[in-house]
């Protein structure tokens, strides 16, 4: 029972790394693109948006994330007047998810197996 309760708690430990991954990379992605003006709250936004859709991606099927993902990059980024290509937007927000989702997936693996879950 400890076990569970140790993973449910990794678990959202993760869900939070995974959200603050999405959010470091789309800041970094602003600051890459020229934006100075509220970069923090800018980049909030574009992770919370990016996070919803790779969320309910991640519900549907796993493919879904790296649909719906960057699809929520693109929608939000198209408000910040940010100077890029609707193509270069697409596969801005690809990277940056599939970058997200493979790190968290890779720690939580290494979670699991040092918990002897895995």
């Amino acid at each position: 029972m400890l076990y569970r309760i140790i993973t449910v708690i990794g678990a959202l430990v993760f869900v939070v790394a995974l959200f603050a991954l999405i959010w470091f990379f789309c800041r970094k992605f602003l600051e890459h693109h020229g934006v100075t003006d509220q970069v923090s709250d800018r980049a909030t936004v574009l992770a919370t948006w990016t996070f919803a859709g790779v969320s309910v991606g991640l519900v549907f099927v796993v493919v879904g994330a790296f649909v719906l993902g960057p699809w929520a990059f693109y929608r939000t980024l198209r408000g910040h007047g940010v100077n890029i290509s609707d193509a270069a937007a697409i596969w801005w927000g690809f990277g940056i998810v599939l970058a997200s989702l493979s790190l968290t997936a890779a720690g939580f693996f290494g979670f699991l197996v040092a918990v002897g879950a895995y």
